[in-house]
């Protein structure tokens, strides 16, 4: 006997992308902000001037990539059953890509999902972990092993936030956005180049188009089972790096960095890039201060790391790799052996 289950309907998950001053937003419902200590002090403030809510509640987690994992987890949805709410309430995620990514995981399991809102505070967050609905946490094993993929509702850039920003996690999401002109735009790249980025005016064009990237890269492949793929450029070796270094070392910005120049020097191994685009990415990067060296203390154990990515499989690595700025391939099909030599050139 066979039973099916018909289940094929379409699923609007659209929303808006808000990249201006932040609006009065009213909701009649529960709502928790999600936050850490350093953005609750620096602008939980202002959030609440432009939020009312039937209920409102702050939630705090600690600060910082080494706490994104199911304790955190565990202190958000355990503040949501204290405080009984149901399908119907909201998270807010406010704060940079580790809040973001956590608060987003915690809607997408509480009570099978409920739905939140993204305001990032970082310029990464701003311009790319919130756009995408990609959530998740941390384990021993690597990162962003377990999650989920949840659309917010919206999403809310106000530039304001950038003001208190550290030049150090400034940079980091500089980063960020040069994968994605590498990736997608030849003449985004050349712009950056030439782009002073701490003028407000340029700053605010930088991020429209650094939005309108991912989120027409989202459109086109939701679940990453293609394009979308391609915005990991970079971090196949960051996130290995990352775990080397248990996430107190880099920025997450900082370790995509070295992993862009590791896969340029793949790439440029390959036939597939000139030296001169190499040195103009690293050069990019440089100009923001972020890293493009690493010390690998073990070529083997680093490549075996590899095959926790989750765009890897049992028998294959796959890489996503510039054919020049502007182009990119994703390939599982790139020997052993030559990713070796390439990981030796950083090997300590």
């Amino acid at each position: 006997m066979t039973v099916d289950i018909t289940l094929k309907k379409e699923v609007d998950n659209s929303y808006k992308i808000v990249i201006d001053t932040l609006p009065q937003l009213t909701f009649n419902r529960k709502v928790a902000i999600v936050t850490n200590p350093k953005v609750a002090g620096l602008h939980l403030k202002y959030l609440l001037e432009h939020l009312q809510a039937s209920e409102l509640y702050i939630i705090t987690v600690p600060d910082g990539e080494a706490y994104k994992n199911q304790t955190s987890i565990d202190i958000i949805t355990n503040r949501l059953f204290d405080h009984r709410f149901n399908r119907n309430s909201l998270l807010i995620a406010f704060g940079g890509g580790v809040v973001g990514d956590m608060s987003g995981f915690a809607a997408s399991i509480y009570q099978r999902g409920i739905d939140f809102v993204q305001i990032p505070t970082t310029l990464l967050s701003q311009v790319d972990a919130s756009v995408g609905g990609k959530t998740g946490m941390n384990n021993r094993y690597g990162k962003n092993l377990i999650g989920a993929f949840h659309q917010p509702q919206a999403v809310y850039i106000d530039p304001y936030f950038l003001t208190t920003l550290p030049p150090r996690e400034f940079s980091a999401g500089v980063a960020e956005i040069v994968k994605m002109a590498v990736t997608f735009n030849k003449e985004f790249f050349k712009f950056l180049e030439e782009a002073d980025l701490n003028h407000r005016e340029t700053l605010s064009e930088v991020l429209a188009q650094a939005v309108r990237t991912k989120a027409w890269v989202v459109s086109q492949d939701e679940k990453e089972r293609g394009i979308r793929a391609a915005l990991n450029y970079g971090h196949t070796f960051a996130h290995v790096i990352e775990k080397e270094t248990r996430y107190n070392t880099y920025l997450h910005g900082e370790a995509v960095g070295i992993g862009m120049v590791m896969a340029n020097k793949l790439s440029l191994a390959l036939g597939w890039m000139h030296e001169e685009e190499v040195d103009r990415i690293a050069a990019l990067l440089e100009k923001y201060n972020i890293p493009t060296t690493y010390d690998i203390e073990d070529v083997d154990a680093f490549y075996e790391a590899f095959y926790l990515d989750k765009k890897s499989s049992d028998s294959a690595v796959t890489f996503i790799l510039p054919r020049g700025i502007g182009d990119v391939t994703i390939s599982d099909s790139v020997d052993e052996r030559t990713v070796k030599q390439v990981l030796q050139g950083f090997a300590i």
